[in-house]
Parts: structure tokens; C-alpha cells; sequence
């Protein structure tokens, strides 16, 4: 348990440098104007692309990013200059047309001078099905860095090295150990946690329906998820912020590790499930997944892991897909 959650967490509903948590209901780009330059260490979050009726032709698409560009012109100015910020998108899907995200994003922060540290590929398992095209399974995280003065803790993400006795077989070091007693790099591609402590690849779940963080929010950060940037980019103490910060997953992965947390949402709903969950926390009765966690495995005996009798039998089952039309499900 982290120092910060021994005593009562200090909760502010507006910026305050010595609360701990600060919970706002605001409009994003207003609110961000209103604080200090290079208040922030890390700014990680996940901003909202369901663009739904709204922007139902490319040109909504354009609007969108426009509005995204003077958000995050706002968040370069409030990172600090030896801080990160962590842009989590995946991709829009528009009459079957995939855009990816990432892709879009990326110019947007070169042109406001930040430079690009990795684009970290984050696979899960669960999500809609499609029939015209292959299952999206995975999202993407652009790191970037305001200066090349940035903070990176590599020892506190290692993971185990899978030949720890490696040693060099040629040149100067011949003979030594090859790796580092702490672990390895984790790399830039997060799939399978339970495969982690083998071959360094990281696995973290989506939050669906059956994980312990479940909640309203149709889109919802995994702590663990966060907690890794925490962990790796900021230090104790540092005020992490997410302005979307619905739920308030990035609040409990900063709380969690002895940084502060900053998080900004329009929807009061949110933020209520935000403060719930905060003092869930405390109490130490919040649902969470643990970091490293392996995934669950099942067996084969389980009725939903055996294959049905109508498959054996050639007939499988049609099921309409997330456009609503029917479909072999793969």
C-alpha cells in the first residue's frame, strides 16, 4: 500500500497543488486554461473518438481533430519540461472504413515540438466481433516527450529475463553475465500479462463486462494499464493528469504509487463513480487488478470452452455482427 493511502487522501474539486486528488467537472479545453504552465509531470489519457452521429462523414472527422489539437496545444503547455504525455487511441470505424487514430495524432504533437518516445501497441483478446474484416484487437500508445531531459525509470517496469544465466561468448566481456539482475526491458508491445514473466510481453485486459474494474464508463482505462507510465515516467510525489478523465482510473493508478492525480470530466456520472471508487481505495475494498497478474486460462472442461455439439455437427450458429448484419463469427 502506497504512503499516500495510510492517512485520509485530501480531495479537491479544483486545482489545488496540495491536494492529492483533485476531481474536476469542467469543460476540458476551459479548465486547462485555467492552470500554471508545467504543472504536470505526465499526462496520460484516453480522449473520447466515439464520434457517433454527430461526425458521420470525413469532414466530422476534421472538426474533431481540430477541436483534439487545441486540447492538446493546451497540454504541451502544461507539461513539464522534463514530463511525458501518453496519448492512448485506437482506431474510427466509418461505414466499414477503418482510420487509425494514431495515425492522425501524430503530426498534430510533432508540430507542437514534442518528440515521440514509442508507439506502444496494446493487444487484448475480447472486443466486437466483425465479419467484412479481421477483429480489432489491439490500441496504440504514443509516448511523448516535451525535451530530451525526460524521465524514465526502466528499473521500475522490468520484467524477468527469460535466460537470466545468458552470458557474452565473444569480445571483452566474454564470460560475464549479459543481462541485468533487475530485468528486462519490457518493450513496446503489451500483449498477454500471463506471458509476461517469460518473454517480457506484457498482457493487460480490456475492461469488458467480467473484469473486477467494471463500470458504467463504455470505455474504460485498466488501472494496470496506466500504472506502468506512472511507474515508469514520473516520480513520487508528481502530479499525474488525465483530462478525460471519466472514471478516474489514472486518479487510482497516480494514488496507488505515491503520485498525485489530477482528472477533468464534463459528466458529473463519471466523477461520482471517480470519487466511489477513490473511496473504495482507501477502504480497501476497491476491485482491482493486479499489476503482472496472469490472465485466466481456461481449462477445457468448462461448458463454454468445449466446442459445441451443433459445430461438431457442421451447423454453426449465424450471429449478426456489431453493423447488424449476419455472419460467421471467427
Amino acid at each position: 500500500m502506497s504512503d499516500l493511502l495510510r492517512d485520509s487522501i485530501s480531495v479537491s474539486s479544483q486545482f489545488d497543488m496540495t491536494s492529492q486528488a483533485i476531481i474536476v467537472c469542467d469543460d476540458v479545453l476551459s479548465c486547462c486554461q485555467a492552470l500554471p504552465p508545467e504543472v504536470s509531470q505526465l499526462i496520460v489519457s484516453s480522449p473520447p473518438y466515439n464520434l457517433g452521429k454527430e461526425y458521420e462523414k470525413q469532414t466530422g472527422l476534421q472538426k474533431y481533430l481540430e477541436w483534439q489539437e487545441c486540447v492538446i496545444e493546451e497540454l504541451v503547455r502544461l507539461c513539464h519540461s522534463n514530463g511525458s504525455i501518453v496519448w492512448q487511441v485506437g482506431n474510427f470505424v466509418e461505414q466499414g472504413e477503418v482510420y487509425p487514430l494514431d495515425i492522425y495524432f501524430y503530426p498534430i504533437f510533432k508540430k507542437l515540438g514534442m518528440k515521440l518516445r514509442n508507439r506502444i501497441v496494446w493487444h487484448f483478446d475480447h472486443g466486437l466481433h466483425a465479419s467484412k474484416r479481421f477483429s480489432g484487437r489491439y490500441e496504440v500508445l504514443l509516448w511523448f516527450t516535451k525535451t530530451d531531459d525526460y524521465i524514465f525509470n526502466l528499473d521500475a517496469v522490468r520484467v524477468p529475463s527469460k535466460y537470466p544465466g545468458k552470458r557474452h561468448y565473444k569480445g571483452e566481456k566474454k564470460g560475464e553475465l549479459s543481462g541485468n539482475p533487475l530485468g528486462k526491458n519490457p518493450s513496446d508491445f503489451w500483449p498477454l500479462i500471463c506471458r509476461e514473466w517469460e518473454s517480457g510481453i506484457i498482457d493487460i485486459p480490456n475492461v469488458k463486462s467480467n473484469h473486477p474494474e467494471k463500470t458504467p464508463h463504455p470505455c474504460q482505462f485498466p488501472i494496470e494499464l496506466v500504472e506502468r507510465c506512472v511507474l515508469a515516467l514520473t516520480n513520487k510525489d508528481d502530479l499525474i493528469l488525465d483530462p478525460f478523465g471519466g472514471v478516474g482510473s489514472s486518479l487510482l493508478a497516480a494514488i496507488k504509487n505515491s503520485r498525485r492525480g489530477m482528472i477533468i470530466d464534463k459528466e458529473p456520472s463519471y466523477l461520482n463513480v471517480a470519487h466511489e471508487r477513490l473511496a473504495a481505495m482507501q477502504n480497501g475494498t476497491l476491485k482491482i487488478r493486479p499489476l503482472g497478474k496472469p490472465l485466466h486460462q481456461p481449462s477445457g472442461k468448462e461448458k463454454v470452452a468445449q466446442v459445441p455439439h451443433e459445430w461438431k455437427q457442421g451447423q454453426k450458429a449465424p450471429a449478426k455482427d456489431p453493423q447488424g448484419q449476419q455472419g460467421i463469427l471467427f
